[in-house]
């Protein structure tokens, strides 16, 4: 087993993968930037490294220093948790070249299933679900026009390189697409540096559904049931479950049999999501996969019980997977709302200074974070400050803990989605399980009204 892991990340994750590697012995390094010289990953590392000032392009971001810490401290592995490095296969290669091991797929892994239009041609080959779309990257706007009128508005455009919303347009009407595909272009360009773009159908009011898997080395592939993702807005996700309401046993034995099989097609090794669309008629389309833990990976760990960042830790390490399909049992029902330090109304952050945190309790109820009073939430990261998860008997129950576990949490000085997310689990239409990724668009409207 590894003996030092250096977490390349901030915040709760990196906390959580701390946690995780304590349980399992191994010793820490916690990287840090100025601004989070105080915060909680840095007190419960063994061992911290100041990577850079405030800016993330600077720090965690920074290849350079990152490796420079690793190589200071002695460490023999690197986890990189979600965001910043997480996919980035290039940094993934110099750790290999480097015979430092990085807590996740191989570099090829990362730079073949990352390039969005080529994963889904090795998909195609294979045989899988796929939304109807374009065959690979389109160069110009008129190669969009062509494929759109082939697949039939409304299409979306998407970053081949792309994650979290950025460098993706909706376009309904051929005489709109020029502008859109330039302006998916640019974004992709400024948000990857790589401006390629694919184009497939828009569906209207789909689900999103993911399925987690691991694999390790020898190619035993395992899926841990799905997570129902739907409740987001501009493709960044506020509410998830497991499982989901719309997903009986004989379409998640389907969809987890497809999941594997995209993941064998590449030999891929770790944890990872497969993504799906699921429509009104329960037809299921693949999406992507992400090569990485996921933000919400907590609710599939409180139905199935195994820990995933250590499973993810031990496959890195070499070590052969211990469980096996029929070994994967779901209990319950488990529920996470993603609490970010956001205006609740228009979703612009609110940076500040945290001057109250009273985190809720009890049965069933996790909170995975980084804050604690006093604690200064800094306009240069991601807005998340918190996870909720809570777990249930069935949804009902996890509904009702989660809407206490809400009434619960106390975050003052700064402004957070938890009134938003009260009204959502208060909706009836929510409770019912009838929702898409247009819910919260559709949910906004009504309550401005």
């Amino acid at each position: 087993m590894f003996k030092k892991i250096l977490i390349a990340n901030r915040g709760e994750i990196a906390l959580r993968v701390i946690r995780a590697c304590k349980e399992l012995g191994i010793r820490t390094v916690a990287v840090h930037s100025e601004a989070d010289a105080r915060s909680l990953h840095v007190q419960a590392a063994d061992e911290h490294v100041c990577i850079g000032p405030a800016e993330s392009s600077l720090s965690y971001r920074n290849i350079p220093n990152v490796l420079s810490a690793a190589e200071v401290t002695g460490a023999d592995a690197i986890h990189p948790g979600y965001g910043f490095l997480a996919e980035n296969a290039h940094f993934a290669e110099i750790c290999e070249s480097l015979g430092i091991r990085f807590i996740g797929p191989t570099s090829d892994h990362i730079a073949t299933l990352g390039d969005k239009a080529k994963a889904r041609e090795i998909m195609s080959r294979k045989g899988l679900p796929l939304t109807p779309g374009s065959q690979g990257e389109l160069k110009t706007d008129q190669d969009a026009l062509e494929a759109a009128k082939k697949i039939g508005f409304p299409v979306i455009i998407k970053a081949s390189a792309g994650g979290g919303g950025r460098g993706m347009r909706v376009v309904n009407k051929a005489e709109d697409l020029s502008r859109a595909f330039q302006t998916a272009q640019a974004e992709a360009k400024a948000s990857f540096g790589d401006e390629s773009v694919y184009l497939e159908k828009f569906f209207i009011e789909p689900r999103h559904i993911e399925v987690q898997i691991l694999a390790d080395e020898k190619g035993r592939t395992v899926f841990l049931g799905e997570r129902d993702c739907s409740i987001q807005r501009r493709y960044q996700k506020l509410v998830e479950e497991t499982p989901s309401p719309a997903i009986d046993d004989r379409l998640r034995r389907e969809i987890g049999h497809v999941a594997v099989e995209a993941v064998r097609a590449v030999h891929y090794r770790s944890a990872g999501t497969v993504e799906f669309l699921l429509d009104k008629d329960h037809n299921f389309y693949f999406m992507e996969v992400n090569t990485r833990i996921q933000v919400e990976h907590p609710v599939t760990e409180m139905v199935t019980g195994i820990d995933l960042i250590k499973e993810q830790i031990r496959i890195a390490d070499g070590q052969p997977l211990t469980i096996r399909q029929q070994d994967v049992k779901l209990n319950g029902h488990s529920i996470e709302c993603r609490i970010n330090a956001e205006d609740p109304e228009r979703f612009t952050p609110c940076p500040g200074t945290v001057t109250r945190f009273h985190p809720p309790g009890g049965f069933g109820v996790r909170v995975d974070s980084a804050i604690e009073s006093g604690s200064v939430v800094a306009p240069h990261y991601d807005s998340m400050i918190a996870k909720l998860i809570v777990h249930g008997q069935n949804r009902e129950e996890a509904m009702a803990r989660m809407r206490r576990a809400l009434d619960e949490f106390v975050i003052e000085g700064i402004k957070t989605t938890i009134p938003l997310q009260k009204r959502i689990f208060n909706d009836a239409e929510f409770q019912k399980g009838r929702v898409s990724t247009s819910f919260l668009e559709r949910f906004m409207t009504t309550a401005a009204s």
